[in-house]
């Protein structure tokens, strides 16, 4: 019997909610500057300068069409110019990584067609839907509380801590409710499993979302939350700090200029999504142990060496040989920890796959690769352990087909993580 996963990525933009009014109010002061006017930044607006094209292209497209405009005016027109110049930076910023999505979801898609109203009504019908007045929350009120009747979805039922507000007093949806929509859809077109992956700041939003989906599909759909930590940037030794808010915001397009794309994918592989990350430029740069990405590289590009060498002293190496060779004669406990550790592959790509776990594969190959350069180094001082035996083919394809398991395990999880192998080390 054979089956057929269907896998498809995402991205939900959340462009139907206040803060993309403050990103068109920011675009437009940067219009303005491309006017050649002095502008203040208030009222939370971002001053980052990656606005500063957007003005400048928002003034070639409209000319002084905006200026001395009331906000009601502009604010719908530059409020998609500018979502549309922030999903083309980031389009942009993941070709360079070499990731493919399948999808950019909108959210402000969601309202006007019904489909936050037929989310809420399957919740309804299963009697998960209410007026009510929540209590007051204990510490800091969030943003979805008001003390008066709301539309109220019993999350509790659940797993969650309180029920959550789907529609406000007003009769507008809150936040929520289009999220609760896009989850439905996936549910409705027969989705087993679905990964959400939020921001470490979003911590406090996993339970209703998750109770959103048990309630959904009655419990049937598997839902995961993945809360990633921002990643701490270091130069010259001392943080590089970035923020949308301020002037200085460094964007993934800018760490892939510096250090590549492939360098950037595996060091940003190299921990748990929710463990925080030093990106340090100069260390992912130098070609030691402490940099993890040509550490690996540096394993598999010695053994293509080993297999170069081989050939051109007549040794058979090509995979079918390798494949028959005796490696009963290797004893030595180098030799036996490169064979345990490659063993250990298998299960390693299980456990990883079925924990969303790809930080496995990265630390596996490293340690992998540690004990190759291990027995490699330990071939320097004892000739027995060298992977080319002087006159003897018989004994240097048992070692090198040691070596070619390693390499071949390096390649695959390599594969995994979107980096391709190095053959030899420039």
């Amino acid at each position: 019997m054979f089956w057929r996963a269907r896998f498809t990525c995402a991205i939900y933009i959340n462009d139907g909610g206040a803060q993309v009014d403050v990103l068109a109010r920011s675009v437009y002061l940067r219009y303005l500057e491309a006017h050649g006017q002095e502008v203040a930044f208030e009222d939370g607006t971002y001053p980052g300068d990656y606005l500063v094209p957007v003005g400048q292209a928002l003034k070639d497209k409209v000319g002084d069409a905006y200026l001395e405009q009331p906000e009601d005016i502009w604010l719908a027109e530059i409020r998609a110019f500018a979502t549309q110049a922030m999903m083309q930076l980031i389009k942009d910023d993941l070709a360079a990584l070499g990731v493919t999505m399948d999808s950019f979801f909108s959210e402000k898609s969601l309202y006007g067609t019904g489909k936050i109203e037929a989310a809420i009504e399957s919740l309804r019908a299963k009697g998960l839907i209410y007026e009510g007045v929540l209590e007051p929350p204990k510490g800091k009120t969030p943003e979805d509380w008001e003390p008066r009747k709301q539309t109220l979805f019993k999350s509790t039922e659940h797993g969650d801590d309180v029920d959550r507000p789907v529609m406000k007093s007003d009769g507008s949806w809150t936040y929520f409710a289009p999220d609760i929509a896009y989850h439905y859809d996936k549910v409705m077109r027969g989705y087993d499993q679905l990964i959400d992956v939020f921001g470490a700041d979003h911590g406090g939003y996993v339970k209703r979302m998750k109770a959103a989906v048990s309630a959904l599909s009655d419990a049937q759909t598997g839902f995961d939350v993945k809360l990633t930590q921002l990643v701490k940037l270091y130069k010259d030794g001392a943080p590089f700090k970035m923020s949308k808010r301020a002037g200085t915001f460094v964007t993934l397009r800018d760490v892939i200029d510096q250090v590549g794309a492939e360098v950037a994918r595996f060091v940003m592989l190299t921990r748990k999504n929710d463990a925080p990350l030093d990106f340090d430029f100069d260390k992912v740069l130098e070609q030691s142990r402490e940099n993890p990405v040509f550490y690996v590289q540096y394993a598999h590009a010695r053994v293509c060496s080993v297999l170069r060498r081989a050939t051109a002293a007549g040794i058979a190496v090509d995979d079918a040989t390798l494949l028959r060779a005796n490696l009963s004669g290797m004893e030595h406990p180098s030799e036996l920890s490169v064979a345990r550790k490659i063993a250990e592959w298998p299960r390693l790509v299980e456990v990883a796959a079925k924990g969303n776990e790809p930080h496995r594969v990265a630390f596996y190959l490293y340690e992998l690769s540690s004990d190759l350069h291990s027995l490699w180094n330990k071939g320097n001082e004892v000739e027995a352990l060298r992977f080319l035996q002087e006159d003897n083919p018989a004994a240097s394809q048992s070692k090198i087909a040691l070596a070619r398991a390693v390499a071949v395990v390096i390649s695959a999880g390599l594969g995994i993580l979107g980096v391709n192998p190095a053959e030899e080390m420039r």
